[in-house]
């Protein structure tokens, strides 16, 4: 009877134990450390979270492949995580430029007269050098070359202006050149002026191949029809790339190591790019040099040196307090000061760390309230790539999309940390018993069946 009940108990555990275990392994907002709510704004169904520093700090992984949203059902919901865009700056100058005629003889449209060029402080000197024979027949205006050396940047439009007498259409082709020698074609382009009952019709611009140079030559197709030209000017266009923007952190308090340097160490290895030091006091000056590692037992890299100073200068308060840094994952920083310089006061200084901007990017589905959830140890990635997670992706529709906001408090987070690392080793105890508890019966069955024939 006893054999037989103890074999029933060590069934019914070790049944229990098989079919806890994918409910243990099925994903549920409690395993996470965190847990925040989200509030969001815009239009859906997809939403973007600028995830800030704090976000960071708690999560178990650099990557952030701990992060999840789930929704009021329980559900965790699709999402990507995109890395911080830098952005480009188009920045466009128009410029009025000389122009210079030149002249073959007539009967000759092709011929293009030979130039000099000379460069100085004061400018460009151009000189014809074949000039036409005053004796001979009349000069045949065959094009015009223009002077853009004065724009540095690459060239995308041309416009010119020409007297109101010459009417109809010019075509010509675009040459550029650097050194008044070599040509490179740029293609063609045309003119047009028309006049009729009162009304007029005119292009005056043509596209450029966005490339620069520092001269154009316009030879006309029919110089016969070559118009006088009465202004000239270029435009030019720059695009400047930006970074991506940064995320700092709350100011963070420095240990002083038994050698002297300042020591900080960060809730996990992150790939920082810029370190902010405090300099409390007036008049501060302090050549420092800055080192990392990625634990306690790394040696230490070089990451950053410079020098620090908050001075007066001419009435006005000049500040050197920020440092760059190469992006390398990092957990401990050391900050090494030159004493000569004077120190930097007591007490010890903080500092804020930054890095590129991450973006969440996820898709709405079931009930509010949504909650945002990490740190979660063992986790694995589940970001879908953007390009998946909103079909016909394009780059412009991002700042498109409705905008979420977690509502933290470092207080909330420490205090959701603790209570989390409470549970998971109430959790961890609870589920060591229970396999204690079945390898026991496991053993009590073995036993009573190797007594079974004797008793029998």
């Amino acid at each position: 009877m006893i054999s037989r009940l103890i074999h029933a108990v060590g069934s019914a555990a070790l049944l229990c134990l098989l079919c806890s275990a994918p409910a243990l392994a099925q994903e549920q907002p409690a395993d996470y450390a965190v847990q925040l709510p989200l509030s969001l704004s815009g239009n859906g169904p997809w939403y973007r979270l600028d995830v800030p520093m704090a976000l960071h700090f708690a999560a178990r992984y650099g990557d952030l492949r701990d992060l999840r949203v789930f929704n009021a059902e329980g559900q965790a919901l699709a999402y990507a995580l995109v890395a911080g865009q830098g952005e480009s700056r188009d920045s466009q100058q128009e410029q009025a430029v000389k122009w210079f005629p030149l002249y073959a003889e007539q009967g000759d449209s092709t011929a293009a007269p030979s130039l000099r060029v000379q460069s100085s402080t004061n400018g460009t000197l151009i000189e014809l050098l074949d000039q036409p024979d005053a004796a001979g027949q009349p000069a045949l205006l065959r094009g015009w070359l223009l002077d853009a050396s004065a724009l540095q940047a690459p060239l995308v439009r041309l416009e010119l202006d020409w007297a109101d007498s010459q009417e109809g259409f010019q075509r010509f082709s675009i040459e550029a050149s650097d050194d008044l020698q070599s040509w490179q074609s740029w293609g063609s382009g045309q003119l047009a002026r028309l006049s009729f009952d009162g009304e007029r019709v005119e292009q005056r611009q043509v596209e450029l191949a966005g490339r620069k140079a520092r001269y154009l030559r316009l030879l006309w197709q029919s110089p016969l029809q070559a118009p006088q030209l009465k202004a000239a000017s270029v435009r030019s266009q720059r695009i400047d790339s930006l970074p991506a923007p940064l995320v700092w952190s709350q100011p963070l308090t420095a240990t002083r190591s038994a050698d002297g340097h300042y020591l900080w160490q960060l809730p996990l290895a992150l790939p920082l790019e810029r370190l902010h030091v405090e300099l409390s006091q007036a008049n501060s000056l302090a050549p420092v040099r800055v080192s990392g590692r990625s634990d306690n037992k790394g040696s230490w890299q070089s990451l950053a040196q410079g020098l620090l100073y908050r001075l007066p200068e001419n009435g006005v308060e000049i500040r050197q307090d920020e440092l760059p840094l190469p992006g390398w994952a990092v957990q401990q920083l050391r900050l090494q000061v030159d004493e000569r310089g004077g120190g930097l006061g007591s007490p010890p200084p903080q500092i804020k760390v930054a890095l590129r901007a991450t973006q969440l990017v996820f898709l709405q589905r079931g009930s509010p309230p949504y909650r945002l959830a990490l740190g979660r140890a063992g986790a694995e990635s589940a970001a879908l790539p953007l390009t998946t997670l909103i079909p016909g992706y394009q780059p412009q529709r991002l700042q498109q999309l409705g905008t979420a906001a977690a509502h933290l408090q470092d207080d909330t987070l420490a205090q959701q940390e603790q209570a989390a690392v409470t549970g998971n080793n109430w959790k961890r105890w609870g589920l060591w018993l229970v396999l204690l508890l079945g390898v026991g019966l496991l053993a009590l069955m073995a036993v009573s069946l190797l007594r079974r024939p004797s008793a029998e």
